[in-house]
């Protein structure tokens, strides 16, 4: 099976629809698959259900979708840094499911691993709980959270090869790694494109039996979203003093 196309659009084409679930790995904006994400942009589809930890921020990555409006329900833990997000979310223009950060990743890694529901002490007598069962264990309370699994998942890898092997680097390996394995479909964008063979076996972090297409992009620029940085002090004691540090 071929699985390296030539660009974004062309690794979606004929996957994407109306009204279908996505999912769009990475972590902040780190390992996010903002070129495939823009592919999405570009097709029009509309009416997405879109499971990611976050929304991007305004303009980049998911906020571009939230932008043209074709994103009509967020699964998501964490959208604190997207305002655009947060007037459509207030406004009723676009729904939204919050779950706590490791009932998410667990409801995804239950829906790779063909699990349709669990229960978890997470979330319970709150409001994150309301409408879902509840069910006592060893006199503790849990409540019930569902397997997620997507029509296509959208990765981003810093190496693969053209079998579909995946591995991650840092950060990007939140949430990356668990939807490769929960969608009918896998779609990969990869910084460095290799050779079987180029990946040490045990640095694979997705077995290439997940991914179905891959497309080597740029790197691109490396955002942050909030950059925050102490006051640099050169009044050190040594500096002041004439001396030397070791």
């Amino acid at each position: 099976m071929r699985k390296v196309y030539t660009g974004p659009v062309e690794a979606l084409a004929g996957l994407l629809r109306d009204d279908m679930m996505l999912m769009c790995g990475g972590f902040g904006l780190c390992g996010i698959p903002d070129e495939l994400i823009e592919a999405v942009r570009l097709s029009g589809v509309k009416g997405l259900t879109v499971v990611s930890n976050n929304a991007g921020i305004d303009g980049v990555g998911l906020g571009k979708l939230l932008e043209t409006r074709q994103v009509r329900k967020m699964i998501s833990s964490y959208v604190g840094e997207n305002k655009e997000f947060a007037r459509q979310y207030l406004g009723g223009e676009l729904e939204i499911e919050f779950n706590p950060q490791g009932t998410l990743a667990e409801r995804i890694r239950a829906g790779g691993a063909g699990i349709p529901a669990f229960f978890t002490k997470t979330g319970f007598g709150t409001k994150v709980a309301e409408g879902k069962e509840t069910r006592e264990f060893d006199g503790e309370n849990y409540v019930m959270e569902s397997g997620l699994f997507a029509d296509v998942a959208l990765v981003h890898a810093h190496t693969g090869d053209t079998e579909g092997n995946l591995r991650y680097r840092m950060t990007a390996r939140n949430f990356n790694p668990m939807m490769a394995t929960a969608a009918a479909v896998t779609v990969a964008q990869v910084e460095h494109l290799v050779k079987p063979g180029e990946i040490d076996p045990d640095t694979i972090h997705t077995p290439g039996i997940f991914v179905k297409r891959i497309v080597a992009v740029t790197t691109g620029e490396k955002r942050i979203e909030q950059r925050t940085v102490r006051k640099r002090n050169d009044a050190t004691p040594a500096a002041a003093a004439g001396g030397g540090t070791h």
